[in-house]
């Protein structure tokens, strides 16, 4: 029979320690954050419709980045066990210079108006973090600006070429002057991809003040408060602009760029020179035949062609061909520290991150793109120590399986037909 007693007030003090109350709301709210879909939530309480529907759409039916999404869940991981991970390193040398952890900031553009303090809150924690910082062509920050902010660390400059070549290589010798070690060349934007989302709610530059975006912004003041009481929206490429987001990018990407211009750039620019949008085996080869540095395999996070290839699946057949011969970078789809070493254990040199990092601004500005930052840490680092290795060159595709939800029915056919029988 159970023997029960009256508790003394000494057997309860440990287990009555109550944690003192944080009075910083948003320090609250990022510490409450365990992971991106956590800052995702905060970011769309904080954020005005139009302003979160940019960052958080894609093109047409949205199908390219939620297949994305989904190729890095349907993975199966295979630990090796009794392995000393008391000690993880992250680290690596990427594109000729060292960065601390397996990922950067992809470039994005207007991120200002997703939450003032932009570009600047992103180029700070990356260098704080020891990662790369990507400026977009249509970033509200300058070349400079961002410089400044990041002096010590790595900048990297993503490159639309514009219709008005001269004004495109303007940008590229202001970023090299600038110190910017690395230059991103996007190739896939012939023109601008249908974003629904952003023709449905009238997203403009600036946004526009009707009845239902003011409506939308009363539950959010502090944004409107930030975004009316700071400098104006500008651009690393131009200072104003009066239309919606599609008619800007419509004036300014250029569908002549071909292979001969590509290798035109690349000669302009002093440091290493990588393309990004990149979504098949033989474009891969192609533009590593012209000598560039890397290339970004990337469907522009789903917001171009909708039913675009899945980067992630691209990934491994990349990795074996060309992995000797131009260093692999990956975005598209990443969500998690565990997306991140999938990605490296399966060939990629190194991962860019664009929705985290803005779910990360939006939540909570400067701090918190370092709370994203930590997230990610934390779990690369867990899930390296769960896998059994101690550093990134001991992740290999054996610690990877890609589980089939999507496979092309030429592929499926030819498996069967190839089947045994018995």
């Amino acid at each position: 029979m159970v023997q029960r007693r009256i508790p003394k007030v000494r057997d309860l003090a440990p287990l009555m320690q109550f944690k003192a109350p944080e009075l910083n709301g948003r320090k609250r709210r990022l510490d409450a954050a365990l992971n991106v879909e956590d800052l995702r939530t905060i970011a769309k309480r904080r954020t005005p419709k139009a302003a979160f529907d940019y960052t958080e759409g894609a093109a047409e039916k949205e199908l390219s980045l939620a297949r994305a999404r989904q190729a890095f869940e349907d993975i199966e991981f295979h630990p090796a066990i009794l392995r000393d991970v008391s000690a993880v390193d992250t680290s690596a040398t990427v594109l000729g210079g060292p960065v601390a952890l397996p990922f950067g900031i992809a470039p994005t553009g207007f991120t200002r108006m997703m939450q003032t303090e932009g570009e600047i809150a992103g180029a700070g924690a990356a260098g704080a973090a020891g990662i790369p910082f990507s400026l977009s062509t249509m970033g509200t920050a300058s070349i400079e600006d961002v410089a400044a902010a990041n002096p010590g660390g790595r900048n990297w400059f993503q490159l639309y070429m514009w219709k008005d070549r001269d004004r495109s290589m303007a940008l590229v010798d202001r970023a090299a002057k600038a110190g910017f070690d690395t230059l991103l060349v996007t190739v896939d934007v012939p023109v601008a991809g249908a974003r629904l989302r952003d023709t449905r709610n009238g997203m403009t530059i600036p946004p526009s003040l009707t009845p239902k975006t003011v409506i939308n912004a009363i539950p959010r003041p502090q944004w409107w408060i930030d975004f009316l009481t700071t400098e104006p929206l500008a651009f690393a490429s131009l200072d104003r602009w009066s239309g919606t987001v599609a008619d800007l990018l419509n004036t300014m990407f250029d569908p002549t760029v071909d292979f001969d211009d590509l290798r035109w750039v690349s000669e302009q620019w002093p440091g290493k020179v990588v393309v990004k949008g990149i979504q098949t085996l033989e474009d891969a080869k192609r533009v590593a035949d012209l000598g560039v540095d890397g290339i970004v395999l990337s469907n522009h996070g789903g917001r171009q062609l909708d039913r675009a290839p899945i980067p992630f699946h691209l990934l491994p057949e990349v990795a074996r061909e060309l992995g000797n011969d131009l260093e692999i970078v990956l975005d598209t789809g990443i969500m998690s520290g565990a997306d991140v070493v999938a990605a490296i254990a399966l060939g990629a040199d190194f991962t860019l991150v664009g929705r985290a990092y803005l779910y990360g601004l939006m939540a909570g500005g400067r701090a918190g793109v370092d709370r994203m930052i930590a997230i990610l840490t934390a779990e690369i680092t867990r899930t390296m120590r769960l896998l059994g290795v101690a550093s990134l060159d001991e992740l290999g595709p054996q610690h990877v399986t890609q589980l089939s939800r999507l496979a092309p029915l030429q592929r499926a056919a030819r498996a069967e037909s190839e089947r045994p029988v018995s």
